[in-house]
């Protein structure tokens, strides 16, 4: 009878697995945690990130002064396709796996989390109404364009009409043809307008994600949490930074526009850290409620930076007729992709 006990025993833990880790899971921690130096570590980590998040997102949009950082050269493309590489492993490497975790735990009821995968369903769900928002948006844009041109379009055909030969004349000298619909401004118009949606929409979904990860930083009072996290979460903003930087530059809004955006974007994670500090005293990261929230929006989150890293920012720069002509920009841009892809994803050993 005793040698059947173990036996016993080893079998329940084998067959229940789920039942152990979920009683260990949901316990909190007995351990001490030193506040004060907890809180100095956060006060640093809000400074670093933001002046990483700040620099990174400033370098690409620099261009006009730095000649090598301008979006029509060829080290732009190796740049952003190395910050494209990161934008897709922190959808694949961090946020998807993290929200997996949050609506997968044992702290979560089994009826309805534990019986259908949410976590797939609101990435999916969150990237193709990524895709329904870039289209409806970049057509809307373009409605709006051109009703507004059109007018202009009509009377200056009758001018031409009316001028005969003149109008060959200034076309050939550059004049007002600026109106036709021949002319590459355009042309351009349309690739202009959907760089513009995509670097809104981007800075959507890594906003959302930067002030969810704040909000876990600033609520931990943990040390060995907190340590690797300022170091992670600091290359994480730069390198994600340059990705939105590069987007923005391109978009070619107005200075204003891009210091709106630049600075929306440096300040997310330091101020999601000053709510997690806020709110650290009645946090509870294994609370359903917290689980549920992260999960959800991580997951949203995920699904909308995977869809524009390899939508909007790889496919339209690796199909670009100058990298398609130019092997060695070709192999310099997938070496960055992968390069940029693996550096995020090692970060995921600590953040």
């Amino acid at each position: 009878m005793l040698k059947i006990t173990p036996l016993i025993s080893i079998f329940v833990l084998l067959y229940y697995p789920s039942t152990v880790r979920g009683e260990c899971t949901c316990d909190v921690e007995d351990m001490e945690q030193n506040n004060g130096e907890a809180l100095k570590f956060k006060l640093a980590a809000i400074a670093t990130i933001l002046v990483a998040g700040a620099l990174g997102v400033s370098l690409p949009l620099l261009g006009k002064k730095i000649p090598a950082l301008r979006p029509e050269n060829d080290v732009f493309f190796m740049v952003k396709a190395f910050a494209a590489g990161v934008i897709l492993a922190t959808g694949f490497v961090h946020i998807l796996p993290e929200a997996f975790d949050s609506l997968t735990s044992p702290c979560l009821g089994e009826n309805p989390w534990g019986n259908f995968p949410f976590t797939g369903l609101v990435a999916m769900m969150s990237a193709i109404g990524t895709l329904m928002i870039d289209s409806f948006a970049t057509a809307y844009y373009k409605r709006q364009h051109f009703d507004k041109s059109r007018p202009q379009l009509v009377d200056e055909e009758m001018a031409d009409n009316h001028s005969g030969h003149v109008h060959v004349h200034t076309h050939a000298t550059h004049g007002h043809a600026h109106g036709s619909a021949d002319s590459p401004q355009e042309f351009a118009l349309p690739e202009l307008i959907r760089k513009r949606v995509v670097s809104q929409v981007l800075e959507i979904g890594i906003v959302v994600h930067s002030v969810i990860i704040g909000i876990s930083l600033g609520a931990s009072e943990d040390l060995d949490i907190i340590k690797p996290l300022l170091a992670a979460l600091s290359f994480h903003q730069f390198f994600e930074g340059m990705g939105l930087g590069g987007c923005i530059s391109q978009a070619k809004f107005k200075s204003r526009s891009m210091a709106i955006m630049a600075t929306f974007f440096s300040l997310t994670t330091p101020v999601g850290i000053a709510i997690g500090i806020g709110i650290s005293s009645v946090y509870e990261e294994n609370s359903p409620t917290a689980l549920i929230v992260e999960g959800i929006f991580n997951s949203a989150s995920a699904g909308i930076l995977i869809y524009m890293a390899l939508v909007d920012l790889l496919a339209a720069d690796f199909m670009n007729p100058i990298l398609q002509s130019n092997s060695r920009l070709q192999l310099g841009a997938n070496a960055s992709l992968l390069l940029g892809a693996g550096c995020m994803s090692v970060l995921a050993k600590w953040a």
